[in-house]
């Protein structure tokens, strides 16, 4: 099969392997994907992203508009302003996949040292946690909502806790099989799920009320525009929440696919949440003043609608929660070598159950999401930002083999810069995370001291990306990376010094280089 790159030329001819059956247990964990194994296109991209979003999680992100006191337009407002900013950010997160074959924490070793991108893996964690929570939490909740008024089983603690086990466990054996078969989780979901988001209209019709208002009085923050920062701050968090995971994905299209198509991908399928963020914007209107959104949403529904919800909650579960715990799994097996991509994600899909337990029954479910958003943006977003800027001014360029030294058990190569780690894109991501935290306002648990410095207007993402910006373009100013760590054209905009490259070695002593070795007996004997 002969490919076409970005300038419309014939590639080098590539015989595609045929997909693996969905069936099949994943075989790829971090190491860089083989040309014959790259299978998806662009719209794979476009779906996975949308399939994992319309769900009944980014319906609860939707309702936070009207839960913070916001009328029904200016919720309409401060949710598409959130889709649409978060997905500028997030675009050429999409790039990263197909030029390195591995995914966007991995990559990352070009801009923070093959050691340092364990930022990227933290990131992915704290991410997935919090996705995989909430997916699990609403999909549950309304599970227990159709029951109770379906059935008459009455809502407690212990049945509660047994819904979420079952969905949580059906998610963690999707995540074990794999890309393909969670590809087909989110295939079903675009469509089954968009299908049921659109009965709203016939479902609601004669109840939802466009001009609600509950006045001024009502916002969360005192004012309108700390509000509406806020609610737009909240629906940012989910495009955003996409960014250390797009090359999970991505990594399996072709290197030589036109960049425009994956950015592309992923401005549509951004849009497209806009289908379940308006879902619950609309929808909590209807059940305003109820502590339990998707609870009073079953019981305000009209019988045929509640049943409708139920399939809606079950597949949107399983797709929002695959799509945040693969990555980490994935991810987590190279950080922990010992650990196969299976074995890291049974273990990161337990400890997320019990923060799944403690935060929903023993903690108030809106702060635990404010904390959660709060600290995904002003965390991830500078992360984002080095990455953008490092891989322009890289031109794109990236040695597949070399980002891999550390997930080998190797030492030396391009990205080894100061024993692993890339102190500019570092001390850039670090300190702009920490002054974006100090002007955070994500009441009541992340609150900076100086979270009022504009009136409570949210200054935490402008603090965090023009401190990433000016830190990190001035470290590679002032102090140039080596060449080597440039492609033929050298840089663009900045300069660069000449070095040469630090052998590469095996470091014998590290868990990398035993679990190597392990695997070489395994495979071959």
């Amino acid at each position: 099969m002969t490919t076409t790159n970005a300038t419309g030329k014939d590639a080098a001819a590539t015989t595609l392997n045929p997909r693996p059956k969905v069936t099949e247990v994943e075989v790829h964990g971090i190491e860089t994907i083989p040309d014959a194994d790259r299978t998806s296109k662009p719209f794979d991209l476009f779906r996975i992203q949308f399939g994992g979003a319309n769900t009944f999680a980014t319906v609860l992100l939707g309702t936070f508009s009207i839960a913070l006191g916001l009328s029904f337009w200016q919720a309409v407002a401060a949710t598409v302003t959130g889709v649409v900013i978060g997905a500028l950010f997030l675009m050429p997160m999409g790039l990263f996949g197909p030029k390195t074959g591995t995914n966007n924490a991995v990559s990352s070793g070009a801009h923070f040292g093959v050691r340092g991108r364990v930022v990227g893996s933290f990131l992915s964690l704290l991410t997935a946690i919090a996705f995989y929570s909430i997916s699990v939490w609403v999909s549950g909740d309304a599970i227990v909502g159709a029951l109770t008024r379906l059935v008459g089983i009455p809502d407690s603690a212990v049945l509660r806790t047994v819904i979420y086990a079952i969905i949580g466990a059906i998610v963690v054996v999707v995540v074990v099989y794999g890309y393909q078969f969670m590809l087909l989780v989110n295939k079903t979901a675009v469509i089954a799920n968009t299908a049921m988001f659109l009965l709203a209209i016939v479902a609601f019709a004669g109840v939802f009320d466009p001009s609600y208002n509950p006045g001024p009085e009502q916002y969360a923050l005192g004012s309108f525009w700390p509000t509406f920062i806020l609610a737009t701050l909240i629906v940012m968090s989910n495009p955003i929440s996409f960014g250390a995971f797009l090359g999970d994905w991505s990594r399996y299209i072709p290197k030589n696919t036109p960049t425009r198509q994956l950015l592309g991908a992923t401005l549509l399928g951004q849009l497209a949440t806009l289908v379940p963020f308006l879902f619950g914007v609309v929808t909590a209107t209807i059940v305003a003043g109820q502590t339990d959104y998707v609870v009073a949403l079953i019981q305000a529904s009209p019988l045929w609608y509640a049943v409708v919800l139920i399939v809606v909650a079950f597949i949107g579960g399983l797709s929002t929660g695959t799509t945040s715990l693969y990555g980490t799994g994935l991810d987590f097996s190279s950080v922990f070598p010992r650990f196969s991509r299976v074995q890291a994600t049974l273990a990161i899909g337990a400890v997320a159950f019990v923060f799944i337990l403690v935060g929903r029954l023993v903690f108030d479910l809106l702060g635990a999401v404010n904390a959660f958003v709060g600290a995904i943006i002003v965390t991830t977003l500078p992360w984002m930002i080095i990455m953008t800027i490092g891989y322009f001014v890289h031109r794109g360029h990236y040695d597949a083999r070399e980002l891999q030294v550390f997930n080998r058990g190797e030492t030396g190569g391009k990205y080894w810069f100061a024993a692993g780690f890339n102190w500019r894109g570092l001390v850039a991501w670090i300190v702009a995370a920490v002054v974006g935290l100090l002007f955070a306002n994500y009441p009541p648990v992340v609150i900076g001291p100086f979270a009022n410095a504009a009136g409570g207007i949210d200054l935490s993402l402008i603090a965090a990306i023009v401190t990433a910006i000016v830190l990190y373009l001035a470290a590679l100013l002032v102090f140039p990376e080596p060449s080597y760590t440039f492609g033929p054209k050298g840089p663009r905009l900045v300069g660069s010094r000449d070095s040469v490259a630090q052998k590469i070695v095996m470091d014998h002593g590290s868990e990398a280089a035993r679990a190597a070795v392990r695997r070489q007996i395994r495979d071959h004997g």
